[in-house]
């Protein structure tokens, strides 16, 4: 073999080589990264992008979903098995929030009886149900009047006793929290107390969820133009109108569908339960700022509270009541 065969035979060898010398001298090209530390490298960017989205919407994300599933799913399966567990649910439901509530104003100074105020909750929902409206409004003005009484029988055991402005404070907020969390509470037992109400409280219920879904949805990846930033700054009008459009698809849905109504019905509907959802947020994002919190409660990971989670059901509930009667002729 002459010296011009062996150099071009030699400088072959080096291209056919030099592929692999390459490859192997780059951790990144070839196969030497190990199956761990290709699943470390996914798992940090999954958390990096998991905590971009908590950080963004304010609560962790993966918990919320998880707590929401089994709520929806003990909710929906007490309606459609036996409604009376619905109101065994909804009385410790309303219950909660009212403790919550309760607990939560006491910290700002609002001396509330806590465990008279849950009583009241336990016995005008079950009224609402069983008795109707007449008993509902009897137990809630009979109960109110129960708690206030409380109040001023504490006043005997407390030095310094409290003063005619603090006790007047005391009164509105015990009347608030019977009327915000119980009264209005307790419309989704006497809805669920009529003729296919069960249907009907899912059907708000899902509706609800579309509000808040659509809302949550569309204001992360559209939101620019604040709703209402000095009540609640991570609202947008962007959101807004997107949980409106969802709400309204879904109500047209459940109307021609579940409810056996028209689909214009379900413009209604949808539109009027997307305000009140909307409303009922608004408002608990109002009564948490003057209190200087930022959640009710810690008692659901990822939610924060009940009434956390059910400040958009509790007007709405009231609204889909209304809708129910307002519907009555077109129902076939």
């Amino acid at each position: 073999m002459t010296e011009d065969a062996r150099d071009n035979r030699e400088r072959d060898a080096d291209d056919i080589d030099a592929p692999l010398r390459g490859v192997a001298g780059n951790p990144q090209l070839s196969g030497h990264r190990s199956l761990e530390e290709e699943a470390a490298r996914i798992s940090k960017r999954v958390r990096e992008i998991n905590e971009q989205v908590n950080k963004r919407s304010g609560r962790n994300l993966a918990s919320a979903i998880a707590i929401a599933i089994v709520l929806v799913i003990a909710v929906f399966s007490s309606l459609l098995i036996d409604k009376r567990w619905f109101i065994i649910l909804g009385v410790a439901m309303v219950g909660v929030v009212v403790l919550e509530l309760s607990t939560a104003m006491r910290t700002a100074g609002h001396r509330i009886p806590r465990i008279p105020s849950m009583l009241v909750a336990f016995a005008v929902v079950p009224a609402a149900f069983y008795l109707g409206m007449a008993w509902q409004w009897a137990a809630l003005i009979v109960g109110t009047t129960a708690v206030l009484l409380c109040r001023l029988l504490q006043t005997l055991w407390e030095r310094p006793r409290p003063n005619a402005r603090q006790l007047g404070n005391d009164a509105t907020s015990i009347i608030f929290v019977q009327l915000y969390a119980t009264f209005i509470g307790s419309f989704s037992a006497l809805l669920v107390a009529q003729p296919g109400g069960e249907y009907w409280t899912l059907a708000f219920i899902i509706i609800v969820v579309c509000v808040d879904t659509g809302a949550y949805a569309s204001g992360l990846k559209f939101g620019k133009h604040k709703l209402a930033p000095k009540i609640s700054p991570g609202k947008t009008w962007e959101g807004t109108i997107g949980g409106t459009l969802l709400a309204t698809i879904a109500a047209i849905l459940l109307c021609v569908f579940l409810l056996e109504l028209p689909w214009w019905f379900g413009l209604i509907m949808g539109v009027a339960i997307a305000v009140t959802a909307t409303c009922g947020d608004l408002t608990e994002s109002m009564v948490k700022r003057s209190l200087g919190i930022k959640d009710m409660s810690n008692w659901l990971p990822g939610h924060g509270g009940f009434f956390d989670r059910l400040d958009s059901m509790l007007p709405s509930g009231a609204m889909a009541f209304a809708l129910y009667f307002w519907a009555a002729p077109l129902i076939s």
